[in-house]
């Protein structure tokens, strides 16, 4: 008899485990959220990240603190933030520079995307433009290549950070003029924004995001939209296709991630919950106003973030590895 009892020991004990891990979901949260955001306040994953948590909070019922750390082009939230306790208390919002850029323009990067995070969502899609201060002299895309490549030694573009979107972005753009003009680094793409609305710096390329009230403002110009359609938020912007420059097509993306191997049932939670928020009218009003591209649900899931990811290393790294040489 005892010894029956003993062979379904282990049957028992697996049974409390799996018990005990489906009420710690269920109780999941049970505490404020930290959401690291590895960028400046104010730029467009820090915007993103503040409308998107801002509804997902008072669904799960606790705060979500927003993180802001910055340097290197979002690569140290990152880091901090693979390095994290996998208990789904500490959370990032990514993009396409921390989660799949940086992989080829760091050869010594502390993370790598796809083996130290867990995929949760996918928040929106942010188109790029090409910008530039309010008085510089190109009146249209045409005009503003023939000038950047006549004046490449003198031209300067600002971006925050290396790796950061706006880094990698135009470092395409770059390539693809055959120029390269200097390179400003901030500590974040708010920034760099302020600068090029003071004119301290000549142009840029930037998440739509981060733009929109600057362009309507007057105080930056736009050339162009690196997407197949015009965005609705600019309608009057030309696409680089309109513009006479269809080989530059780009655009950004910002998602949540979290820390490799935190449980599945809380992946699901929060997967579910950043989900719901972006069905909430509000959200999607305030994201669309911004210029920002809202994903279906079919590409809000996990796997879909994780196939995404892996396919933008594959898309960047032939780009930029010659940066890094």
């Amino acid at each position: 008899m005892r010894a029956r009892a003993l062979s379904h020991l282990p049957f028992f004990l697996a049974a409390i485990l799996t018990s005990t891990q489906l009420a710690g979901a269920q109780a999941y949260p049970a505490r404020p959220i930290t959401m690291i955001v590895p960028f400046a306040a104010g730029g467009p994953t820090d915007v993103v990240a503040r409308i998107v948590t801002g509804q997902m909070a008072p669904a799960l019922g606790h705060t979500i603190i927003i993180e802001n750390v910055i340097g290197a082009g979002g690569t140290t939230g990152a880091t901090r933030a693979a390095r994290a306790a996998n208990d789904g208390y500490t959370l990032i919002t990514g993009h396409m520079g921390t989660h799949a850029a940086a992989v080829p323009l760091y050869p010594k990067l502390a993370y790598h995307p796809e083996k130290d995070f867990e995929p949760v969502a996918l928040l929106a899609g942010t188109p790029i433009l090409i910008l530039a201060r309010k008085d510089f002299p190109p009146k249209d895309l045409k005009e503003f290549v023939a000038y950047v490549k006549a004046n490449a030694d003198k031209v300067n573009a600002a971006h925050a950070g290396i790796g950061s979107v706006s880094h990698v972005s135009c470092e395409l753009l770059n390539s693809i003029l055959g120029i390269k003009p200097v390179g400003v680094p901030f500590n974040g793409t708010g920034p760099a924004m302020n600068a090029l609305v003071a004119g301290q710096v000549d142009y840029m390329c930037d998440q739509i995001v981060n733009a929109v009230p600057q362009v309507n403002g007057g105080t930056i110009k736009a050339y162009a939209v690196a997407t197949p359609e015009r965005n609705p938020s600019l309608p009057n912007v030309p696409t680089t296709t309109e513009a006479g420059l269809p080989a530059f097509q780009a655009q950004a993306w910002n998602a949540i991630f979290a820390p490799k191997g935190t449980p599945a049932p809380v992946i699901e939670k929060l997967n579910a919950t950043a989900s719901k928020a972006l069905d909430d009218e509000t959200v999607r009003k305030r994201l669309l106003e911004l210029g920002s591209v809202i994903p279906g649900p079919a590409d809000r899931t996990p796997q879909a973030l994780g196939a995404l990811v892996k396919s933008e290393i594959a898309k960047w790294t032939p780009v930029l590895k010659p940066a890094t040489n």
